[in-house]
C-alpha cells in the first residue's frame, strides 16, 4: 500500500490551523475522529495535529473523555490581541451606548466572509461571535467600506438563506451594499432570525474604510422606523469615540468641521 506523500512545512501549518477553526462559534469538545471528519483527513493525521497543538498549549484534553478544547495558548493571544488593538478602550463606549438606547450593542470587524463580533453585548460563553456577512447589518456595513484587499460580495461564497428575507443572490447584495454606504447605515430586518431589527454604522478611518462595525440590536417594536434617526445619531456619536479610542492619531479621519 503507497503511504500518502507527508505535507509540505505550508500544509501542515494550513492543516493545523484548520484544526483550531473547528472550534469556531462555541463548538463542543471534539475527538480526533470528530476533527477528522470535519477536516476530511484520515484520523491518525487529525490525531497527530492535535497531540502538536496540545503540546504547543493551542489545544487541551479532556483527561476522562481524551476530547479536545481550545488551549491556554489561545487564550492569551487572544486577551493580547484584545488589548493591542485597544478594544478594553472601547467596553465603556459600548455599554453607554447599550444604556442610552436600551439595546444589545456590538462591535465586529471583518474576517473573511464573515464578521467577527470583537465586543458588546453579543460576546457571551454560550453564543459564537462569527456572523455572515450577506444577512447581517454589521456584515453589510464591512463590505460596504472595504479595507484595502478586502473583496466586495461577488467573491463570497454561495450565500445562504436564513429567512424568506435573507439576500442570496450576489447581484442583490451589490445592490445593498450601494444603499447600504449611499445611506450610510445598514439594517438588518429580519434576514439573520425573524424578529430582530439591527441597525449598523462603520468605524471609519482616514482613507474611509471600515475598521469595525458598529451595531445596536432590538425587536422590531422597539427598533421603530419613527426612531430609526434617533438610534442612528446615538450610535454615530459612539462611532466617532470609537475612531479616536481605537484608530492611532495618523489614520483617523479629520475631526468634524
Amino acid at each position: 500500500m503507497t503511504q500518502a506523500p507527508a505535507p509540505t512545512g505550508a500544509q501542515a501549518v494550513r492543516r493545523a490551523l484548520d484544526v483550531l477553526h473547528c472550534f469556531h462559534d462555541n463548538a463542543p469538545d471534539l475527538s480526533a475522529s470528530e476533527l477528522a471528519r470535519r477536516l476530511g483527513l484520515a484520523t491518525s493525521t487529525a490525531h497527530r495535529l492535535a497531540r502538536t497543538l496540545l503540546g504547543a498549549g493551542f489545544l487541551e484534553q479532556d483527561p476522562r473523555t481524551a476530547r479536545y478544547r481550545l488551549g491556554p495558548a489561545v487564550t492569551e493571544l487572544g486577551r493580547l490581541s484584545y488589548h493591542q488593538r485597544g478594544l478594553h478602550l472601547a467596553a465603556p463606549e459600548l455599554a453607554d451606548l447599550a444604556q442610552r438606547t436600551g439595546t444589545t450593542v456590538d462591535l465586529a470587524l471583518r474576517s473573511g466572509p464573515y464578521a467577527v463580533i470583537v465586543a458588546g453585548g453579543s460576546v457571551t460563553p454560550k453564543v459564537g461571535l462569527r456572523r455572515p456577512l450577506h444577512s447581517t447589518a454589521l456584515g453589510k456595513v464591512l463590505l460596504a467600506w472595504p479595507r484595502p484587499g478586502e473583496s466586495g460580495p461577488e467573491s463570497l461564497p454561495p450565500l445562504h438563506a436564513f429567512t424568506d428575507r435573507t439576500i442570496v443572490e450576489p447581484a442583490q447584495l451589490a445592490a445593498e451594499s450601494a444603499r447600504v454606504r449611499a445611506a450610510a447605515h445598514a439594517v438588518n430586518d429580519g434576514e439573520s432570525a425573524y424578529g430582530v431589527r439591527t441597525l449598523a454604522v462603520p468605524v471609519l478611518d482616514r482613507a474611509e474604510s471600515a475598521r469595525f462595525a458598529l451595531a445596536v440590536r432590538g425587536t422590531p417594536e422597539f427598533v421603530t422606523p419613527d426612531r430609526t434617526d434617533w438610534f442612528l445619531a446615538q450610535a454615530r456619536s459612539c462611532a466617532r469615540a470609537l475612531e479616536v479610542l481605537l484608530l492611532p492619531p495618523a489614520e483617523r479621519r479629520p475631526a468634524a468641521g
